[in-house]
């Protein structure tokens, strides 16, 4: 029986089958990760992730990582000298463990992150719905329930097994507009993809180089939102054809520096439509496109630019972990 009667104007729901729970990320096949290999020339890699204890404290409900040492025999697993338990060895040890926020710094949105209130049922209700019909309560199950919380559909371990590997294709909007607030709708992009000579294919992933996270990385775990929030650029989800263009574009991702791929405000845009985040929606929910947010691309954004080069291979698998609604994870980028 189909979860759904409607489906969103727009979205491909069941177009990679009815318990589909990668979305796009099925458009990687071997033939495309062929073709990803053939963008590394010099060997080069880079991290393109920040320190996972960054920006700091910017949203209270997200928390910086905490460590903490195991237990071995009642005592710390930190330093830990066998020779206590086993006497003449001369083995030290350490063994520790850690609190760690999903979504706290460079991370990805799995397609539970963000649903919509949507009539799938066709009955005139509408009900808390994810991508692909997935269903509120009852895939996704929330702390009040006994095996909650936990994404029993959509969650991380279908991207984490999925070979996270393809063509990244950077877009340098920091060369563009350096710090300063910049709201880019489909008519910028398309500009500066023609001046970059940028072309997004079926199966890439697009890169976005905002010069955020260097000012991340700047204030040294003591975020400064105000100034954060008046800085970069960052995508305008309310455009209408800058959402079909990521329609149309195949793409299998959209990660980016900033905090959310696209400006947040948290307020309606008037004649626009009920969405707080359109393209979280337009993404995450009608599309099954990951969305990467706080990623590190200065390094790489450099290297690109002295090589007029914007293509690379990009692996990015995030964290196995069944049930989980965002991961952190640690992308490379080889030239």
């Amino acid at each position: 029986m189909s979860r759904w009667v409607n489906r969103p104007e727009g979205s491909n729901w069941g177009e990679f089958g009815a318990d589909d729970h990668l979305g796009r990320m099925n458009l990687l096949t071997p033939e495309r990760r062929l073709k990803a290999v053939g963008e590394v020339k010099d060997g080069t890699a880079f991290s393109l992730s920040l320190p996972l204890d960054y920006p700091g404290q910017l949203f209270p409900m997200r928390k910086p990582p905490q460590l903490f040492s195991t237990q071995m025999h009642r005592d710390d697993a930190y330093n830990y000298a066998w020779d206590q338990s086993i006497p003449g060895a001369n083995d030290v040890m350490c063994d520790d463990g850690v609190i760690l926020y999903t979504q706290f710094s460079t991370q990805w949105d799995s397609l539970a992150h963000v649903g919509s209130m949507f009539d799938a049922d066709g009955d005139g209700v509408a009900e808390k719905v994810y991508y692909n019909g997935w269903r509120a309560d009852e895939h996704l199950l929330g702390p009040n329930h006994p095996e909650g919380p936990c994404a029993k559909a959509l969650g991380m371990e279908h991207l984490g097994g999925a070979g996270v590997q393809g063509r990244g294709v950077l877009v340098n909007l920091h060369s563009v507009y350096g710090r300063d607030k910049a709201l880019v709708g489909y008519d910028d992009l398309m500009r500066i993809l023609e001046q970059q000579r940028v072309e997004v294919g079926t199966g890439d992933f697009l890169c976005l180089y905002t010069g955020f996270a260097d000012l991340v990385l700047e204030m040294n775990r003591q975020p400064d939102p105000h100034r954060l929030g008046r800085s970069c650029a960052a995508l305008d989800g309310y455009d209408k054809r800058l959402q079909q263009w990521i329609s149309d574009s195949g793409l299998v991702a959209i990660c980016a520096d900033n905090l959310a791929v696209e400006e947040i405000t948290l307020q309606l845009k008037q004649g626009c439509g009920c969405e707080l985040m359109p393209l979280h929606q337009h993404c995450l929910f009608k599309l099954g496109v990951h969305l990467g947010e706080l990623w590190y691309l200065s390094e790489l954004a450099r290297w690109l630019e002295a090589h007029r080069r914007n293509a690379f291979l990009l692996t990015a698998p995030p964290l196995r972990l069944p049930g989980s609604v965002g991961s952190p994870v640690t992308p490379i980028a080889t030239v």
